[in-house]
């Protein structure tokens, strides 16, 4: 058996996970982090990607993370994401109504527009819901 460490994640609308965990695997500003137990104390903005979280059991699950933060402090680790939907949660029908819908408007809206950096937000967001059901 691996060793664990105790692994919270929380969104404003409702915790996630509580509990041990082997591994989380996220995506910062800067890059993907895998933290693994006995890491050091830590803390990093997160950025849009998909995070993969093994548990005490071994069984590894895909979420759609998009911002927030992780932070590990005194061996355990916070994630107060944005927003974090496991991949069986996704309403993948729903994300592909959205990607179309935004590409369409993409087309319309110029480079320079500030609504041109929303919608390609929101695109990202789309395409990582799909890529994670996947």
């Amino acid at each position: 058996m691996a060793n664990t460490f105790h692994l919270q994640i929380v969104t404003p609308d409702r915790p996630i996970y509580d509990g041990q965990a082997e591994k989380v695997i996220l995506r910062t500003l800067t890059g993907d982090v895998c933290i693994l137990d006995k890491h050091i104390d830590y803390a990093a903005p997160l950025g849009i990607g998909e995070a993969r979280v093994t548990d005490a059991n071994g069984k590894t699950r895909a979420a759609a993370c998009n911002g927030g933060l992780v932070s590990v402090e005194s061996g355990k680790v916070r994630v107060l994401a944005t927003t974090f939907e496991w991949a069986d949660e996704i309403d993948v029908e729903r994300a592909n109504r959205t990607m179309e819908a935004t590409q369409e408007k993409l087309k319309h809206t110029r480079h320079d527009d500030v609504e041109y950096a929303v919608l390609e937000a929101k695109l990202k967001r789309a395409l990582l819901r799909i890529h994670v059901v996947e």
